[in-house]
């Protein structure tokens, strides 16, 4: 590893993190407005094969959801490696919205839209 950096690319609706400025992993979400209050679902997360077990996805995750809360959003937790990472670490679960039909509604919808376009 050389220089490991996160960065939000909202235009993409992803966190990624890069090496050297070249893209190896990203947590994809979708925003939704449905709540009560603003909402980001995470979807996917995912890392490049050969960064595998150097603990750069529990980084990406840290930066994602730390930017989710200081932005006063919900963090619902879709991708089974977001919900894995806020069940072991409960700094994020008062800020936690329990994952509902409408979210996997809109999310669905969304992502088919995006496919079409």
């Amino acid at each position: 590893m050389s220089d490991i950096t996160v960065r939000h690319n909202p235009e993409r609706q992803r966190f990624e993190i890069l090496d050297a400025g070249n893209r190896i992993g990203k947590a994809a979400y979708k925003d939704y407005d449905g709540g009560t209050a603003p909402q980001r679902i995470f979807y996917h997360t995912v890392i490049n094969e050969e960064y595998g077990g150097q603990g750069l996805a529990g980084r990406l995750a840290g930066v994602a959801l730390d930017s989710t809360v200081d932005a006063g959003m919900g963090i619902v937790p879709v991708c089974p490696f977001i919900k894995k990472f806020v069940a072991k670490h409960p700094e994020y679960l008062g800020s936690v919205v329990a994952v509902t039909p409408a979210h996997l509604e809109f999310l669905e919808a969304a992502l088919a839209a995006r496919t079409r376009a």
